[in-house]
């Protein structure tokens, strides 16, 4: 199962990547490479990286597929704007600094998730992961407490990748 759907993922993303234009012959020739590329990644991924992928994986996918990612993006949105204002608005004051970020999520890769999510909306980044603890450089520091501090930063993409993960 777990070669079938690791297969299949690089095989569709690899084929979305180069897109379905041009004739039957150049699509069979995309579609050949395509799976023998996928078919090598899938063995030095599915030998070498440990993961698992069990039957609640398809109600994962559509759950990061229709509400994380919408969800994302318009945070990204929002981000955008609020850096956008300060730039143009120098009167705005900033209240840049560093934040600790606790999470409860498990797992190291839904902990890069969510940290690879606040450095990709504008104004944050994310310097460190140690353990359950995310540090974040903000332009604005709005919370006073650490708890008020991931209710602005983490806690939207936290719910919905809690669901994802567990």
């Amino acid at each position: 199962m777990k070669y079938v759907a690791t297969f299949l993922v690089l095989l569709l993303s690899y084929l979305g990547l180069v897109g379905l234009v041009g004739n039957v012959e150049q699509f069979v020739q995309e579609l050949v490479l395509g799976a023998l590329v996928s078919a090598v990644l899938t063995f030095i991924l599915a030998n070498y990286v440990n993961y698992t992928i069990d039957y609640k994986f398809p109600i994962r996918l559509l759950v990061f597929v229709f509400a994380y990612i919408p969800v994302f993006v318009w945070a990204l949105i929002l981000a955008n704007f609020d850096v956008a204002r300060r730039v143009l608005s120098p009167k705005i004051p900033l209240n840049p600094g560093f934040v600790k970020i606790d999470t409860e999520l498990e797992g190291d890769f839904a902990k890069l998730t969510l940290a690879n999510s606040i450095t990709l909306t504008p104004g944050t980044l994310s310097i460190d992961v140690d353990g359950n603890d995310i540090y974040i450089h903000t332009v604005d520091v709005k919370g006073k407490t650490p708890e008020e501090n991931k209710k602005n930063i983490s806690a939207r993409f936290e719910k919905l990748l809690g669901v994802i993960f567990k």
